[in-house]
């Protein structure tokens, strides 16, 4: 008796947390749109899908239709759809490119792409779209009020490219490949100078140095990275292997 009313008292549990969640009834294509957004505010992810998508197929057309198809793309977005994500942004900016919603579409399309890309040990593509995304939303929309993020994520993702580099000239460097390596390190410094992997490449550019033997480009190198990063990590990286390798040298 005791196993079949603990039974008896989950099932209603169970049957109550459904309930809770059922769908809201909507009688009309308007209370289907607040019943998505309201969805959509509760993380309730595949029911506001399923409101928007209903919404835009009954409604074509219409005026919201192009903020619906935003809102779809947000869904999709949190619930890390980012396929699904991706394809509605870029309808809403084929299709209605001058709609209110455009500006933020074209930020999120970066957010999209990214969530795409691969671990930095695999092919970079879709860091690289969502870069090149994130620069055409802010030549496209300059006053935007997702700017300042975008050039947050911009940072993120351009560091993620140039660390990739740095992880092929530091392989080059294993295999006393100095040539392929000084490539790499040199592209980094010049692509991405404006990002924490470009002092990054310089130090890796005078570890190369001190390892081929260039003990005096090395110690140039060092000592060039403590001046212009003064009170940086990195600078003080510097000031520690040069200090070796003074001392090497004098040994």
């Amino acid at each position: 008796m005791t196993l079949r009313r603990l039974t008896l008292a989950l099932l209603v549990v169970v049957v109550a947390g459904c309930a809770a969640h059922l769908s809201p009834e909507v009688r009309n294509e308007s209370e289907r749109l607040a019943a998505g957004r309201t969805a959509l505010a509760k993380r309730h992810y595949l029911d506001a899908i399923n409101y928007f998508k209903v919404y835009i197929a009954n409604s074509t057309g219409q005026a919201q239709v192009d903020e619906v198809i935003y809102l779809l793309g947000i869904a999709y977005l949190e619930s890390e759809q980012y396929p699904l994500s991706q394809g509605e942004f870029e309808r809403l900016l084929r299709d209605y490119p001058e709609s209110d919603s455009a500006g933020s579409a074209s930020f999120r399309l970066g957010e999209a792409l990214l969530g795409q890309s691969r671990p930095r040990d695999f092919d970079q593509e879709y860091t690289e779209r969502a870069v090149d995304q994130w620069q055409n939303y802010l030549h496209s929309y300059p006053d935007h009020w997702l700017n300042d993020e975008a050039g947050r994520r911009l940072l993120i993702a351009r560091t993620r490219l140039g660390r990739k580099m740095i992880d092929a000239a530091n392989l080059y460097v294993k295999l006393k490949q100095w040539e392929p390596a000084a490539v790499y390190y040199q592209r980094v410094i010049s692509d991405y100078s404006d990002t924490p992997a470009g002092s990054e490449a310089e130090i890796g550019f005078a570890r190369m140095d001190a390892k081929r033997g260039r003990r005096a480009d090395a110690l140039a190198r060092y000592k060039s990275i403590e001046t212009r990063y003064d009170g940086q990590a990195v600078a003080k990286d510097a000031a520690r292997e040069r200090a070796q390798l003074e001392k090497s040298k004098s040994s």
